[in-house]
């Protein structure tokens, strides 16, 4: 029984020598950069980082193209390097042959931040060379746009009546300063006695003129009673 094997184990082996090869059909090139990305936490690529990476990519298919019957075993990887790169291919389980290339890149695309978390990677230092990067979805902020519009406007009114309230006190200030300092005038004027000749002469009512008492007549200095 394990005689009649051996021949289609390595017929097996064959093929899938012939479809996971460098620039091989509907291959794609995989580099992984762990040190760049986790420094001292790197952790090794073995087999079972293989393992994880061929059932994320069956995961992948399956969800996309709505493929039960993709297995782990229908991922190949080929020409894995220790720094670590490989090529790798899906195969149809109905037919001798790879999955289309458009397809695996379609799957890749819409799982690829599920893929990349799986192994605490980006996009940077988990690349799929053939295939573009996908942009993540954009973070929403905690606190909605409109209430910080809002915020932003409700600020400006406020600083803006501050304002208006400030310059009010201000031109008040000046009017009453200014007032002020007209009264002062009129008071000094008011009070300022007119000399003439030498002599201080009283300020009168300008209807009435001017009383000098240096030109009075005797007899009006002495007016009887």
């Amino acid at each position: 029984m394990l005689v009649a094997l051996l021949p289609i184990l390595s017929l097996v082996t064959v093929i899938h020598a012939q479809l996971c090869q460098p620039d091989a059909k509907n291959a794609f090139k995989v580099r992984v950069s762990l040190k760049t990305a986790l420094g001292d936490k790197a952790y090794a690529w073995n087999e079972n980082e293989e393992y994880l990476f061929k059932a994320m990519v069956a995961f992948s298919i399956r969800t996309f193209s709505n493929r039960e019957k993709i297995e782990i075993s229908n991922v190949l990887l080929c020409n894995v390097t220790k720094r670590v790169s490989f090529w790798f291919v899906v195969t149809d389980p109905s037919k001798n042959q790879t999955v289309p290339a458009d397809e695996v890149q379609a799957a890749i695309r819409m799982n690829r931040n599920r893929i990349n978390n799986a192994f605490f990677l980006d996009d940077q230092t988990l690349e799929f060379l053939e295939i573009p990067a996908t942009l993540g979805p954009p973070t929403e902020p905690s606190t909605p746009i409109w209430v910080i519009v809002f915020g932003v406007v409700f600020c400006l009114v406020i600083v803006g009546i501050i304002l208006l309230i400030i310059s009010g006190i201000r031109q008040r200030k000046r009017k009453s300063k200014a007032s002020m300092e007209t009264v002062d005038v009129e008071d000094k004027c008011e009070t300022m006695v007119t000399i003439e000749n030498g002599i201080p002469c009283d300020t009168l009512d300008s209807k009435e003129g001017r009383f000098n008492r240096a030109f009075a007549a005797e007899d009006e200095k002495l007016t009887p009673l």
